[in-house]
């Protein structure tokens, strides 16, 4: 048994209404579930260790929806292990992998691989599946099956689909299925050098780069389709001002229920300006673009147009990353900044409350998959976080293999002292 003790506990409204709490209370956790919380002796039971958070706030574990553990086929940039130990640092208890691996999660076999080694992470790792053989976006995968394995989602992440009957299909498909598809939102004949946004600073660097229509044409396709089809569509790293208001739309005609749209954090926290300085570490699809779409997709996380944060974890190497602009990968890691660039960059400013960032990182993304996490209840899982949101720490050193993040040196707000999955401490501040 243990009791986390006098820690200010913020549980955010919940998709499935359970109450939300702000107050000073303790939770009491036994065989990896919440026993029960409130205001407890700790002579009330025999516990065997317990947690002073005093001072602190505790929250429901975070999730993000959008991570790459390069597992299988890549594994010196990310594994499974080292991509799960970053999350447990950066306070995520859940996260769901992209299928783009090497092979792709498109088969039986590759699904099974990868879930066996999940079921071993020191958090609870899901994946989805790629939504086409391949990856091509010419022949869909037996979802059906896939989905009966254990995949939560499709997803050809990385590679847009371009094909328009296709999608249709696919999201038919899901529908029947009741699973969501993620789509990764760009259409390449639109863009010169990918991972800079087409502008002034691509101007400045002689590059001819991917303009924002690159991606609302397609976002303004895909939220027709979903439309169409009823089909469960998330619209994953929203980076422009016109993809947000195509997302505004389509919610308003009747999407509400079925669409979902992300942001990550280097979209609200960074502009295309990062690239001058930081070179290809700030090399991202989509790319990073204008202060005025990065206001606008703060708007859009205050008035709900976007759902939720998730980080677009993306592991390279040193080497890879040293490269020429035009040839380095785009992408960069996320997991163990994600919660203090958003306290730093929309709870300090007063864009969101802490409750709010906490549901955008919780609730919001536990129920795109229906994952039982997000929310701190009695009987519920033993999923929690506990941080210190006022603690200021300068970014260095990564428990992730890569180290591939414009972040670095930069001082933010908001800690993770404990990360705790089912029941167990998995990450400690301070502690090797």
């Amino acid at each position: 048994m243990t009791l986390i003790s006098g820690g200010r506990l913020l549980n955010p409204l919940s998709s499935d209404q359970r109450p939300g709490m702000d107050d000073i209370l303790d939770i009491a956790l036994e065989s990896g579930r919440i026993t029960r919380i409130g205001k407890i002796d700790p002579r009330d039971g025999v516990y065997e260790q317990v947690i002073d958070a005093r001072g602190k706030t505790v929250v429901p574990g975070l999730v993000d929806v959008h991570v790459h553990f390069r597992d299988p086929g890549l594994t010196y940039k990310e594994d499974i292990a080292s991509g799960a130990a970053a999350a447990a640092r950066g306070g995520f208890t859940s996260v769901v992998c992209m299928a783009n691996t090497k092979p792709p999660v498109d088969n039986a076999e590759t699904l099974t691989e990868v879930l066996a080694k999940a079921a071993k992470a020191v958090i609870r790792v899901y994946t989805v599946a790629a939504l086409s053989k391949g990856m091509g976006g010419v022949e869909l995968t037996d979802m059906a099956a896939l989905k009966k394995l254990g995949a939560l989602g499709f997803s050809d992440d990385g590679i847009p689909i371009r094909d328009a009957a296709f999608l249709q299909k696919a999201l038919l498909a899901a529908r029947e299925l009741d699973a969501p598809i993620s789509l990764h939102e760009e259409d390449p004949a639109l863009i010169g050098i990918p991972g800079i946004n087409e502008g002034k600073v691509s101007a400045a660097l002689g590059m001819t780069g991917a303009p924002a229509v690159s991606e609302s044409s397609l976002v303004a396709r895909d939220c027709m389709l979903a439309l169409a089809t009823g089909a469960r569509v998330h619209i994953q790293h929203l980076s422009c001002a016109e993809s947000l208001e195509l997302v505004r739309l389509a919610k308003r005609l009747g999407c509400t229920a079925r669409l979902t749209a992300e942001v990550t954090p280097q979209h609200f926290s960074l502009t295309e300006d990062a690239v001058l300085t930081q070179g290809t570490l700030a090399k991202l699809n989509p790319p990073l673009r204008t202060e005025r779409d990065r206001r606008a997709l703060i708007e859009g996380l205050k008035d709900g147009t976007i759902d939720m944060i998730a980080t677009d974890h993306a592991p390279h190497g040193a080497e890879e990353k040293s490269r020429p602009f035009a040839e380095a990968p785009s992408g960069l890691i996320g997991l163990e900044t994600a919660l203090a660039l958003g306290i730093t960059n929309l709870v300090l400013p007063g864009y969101l409350s802490l409750s709010e960032l906490i549901g955008k990182m919780t609730a919001a993304p536990a129920a795109l998959y229906g994952l039982e996490a997000g929310f701190l209840a009695e009987g519920g899982p033993a999923d929690i976080t506990i941080i210190d949101d006022r603690e200021t720490w300068t970014v260095s050193g990564f428990v992730s293999k890569s180290a591939n993040s414009p972040f670095i040196g930069q001082t933010l707000t908001g800690k993770v002292k404990y990360t705790i999955c089912a029941g167990k401490i998995v990450y400690q501040d301070g502690e090797a």
